[in-house]
């Protein structure tokens, strides 16, 4: 049952911090949703920061078990950011998640506290190692071509991606990351 609330509130955190960032949410908020009293939430979580550090910490594990999926799919370097870029572009057309949770922390990255921003910027470095691991990959297959280094191609593809989910969330109409994203596809897949 312990565990089962901890996950619960950290399901609603979740979707809190996605759709309003660290400050648009309270524990109020959360105990209203879960069913529980605020001090339930004190008991696993004694402050916000542990509450979004916890967030993070795990969003960053599933992003890792994410892009081991990816690899395990192909050995094909284009097939894995294929991969990687249609489950961001399928999770923003039915709404499970619309924005990725690191980019909206990122966001707000001088006004968090610094153990939430240590787990942010660990986000963002995992998924940048990742990217640039794969488009090296994919330049040594002949399956991408680069028109920089790999690491500035990688940093390329999360900015892109990311102002893509903001600009599908802007105009309220999910078809835009598609719109935005499948050029930088075409540019880079041989």
């Amino acid at each position: 049952m312990e565990q089962q609330t901890a996950e619960q509130i950290l399901a609603t955190a979740r979707q809190l911090v996605i759709a309003g960032g660290y400050n648009g949410f309270s524990y109020a908020d959360i105990a209203a949703v879960v069913g529980i009293r605020k001090p339930s939430i004190h008991h696993h979580f004694p402050s916000k920061a542990d509450l979004v550090q916890a967030l993070v910490a795990g969003y960053r594990d599933d992003l890792a078990a994410g892009l081991a999926h990816f690899e395990s799919l192909s050995p094909d370097a284009a097939v894995q950011l294929q991969s990687y870029i249609a489950t961001w572009e399928a999770c923003i057309t039915d709404g499970s998640m619309p924005f990725c949770l690191g980019a909206q922390l990122a966001a707000e990255l001088p006004a968090l506290p610094p153990e939430v921003a240590v787990e942010v910027k660990a986000h963002f470095r995992l998924l940048a190692a990742w990217l640039t691991e794969v488009l090296a990959r994919g330049a040594q297959q002949g399956r991408f071509r680069l028109t920089d280094s790999a690491e500035l191609e990688a940093e390329t593809i999360m900015a892109t991606v990311h102002g893509a989910m903001l600009s599908a969330r802007a105009y309220g109409t999910p078809a835009t990351f598609g719109l935005i994203v499948g050029p930088l596809l075409q540019r880079l897949i041989i």
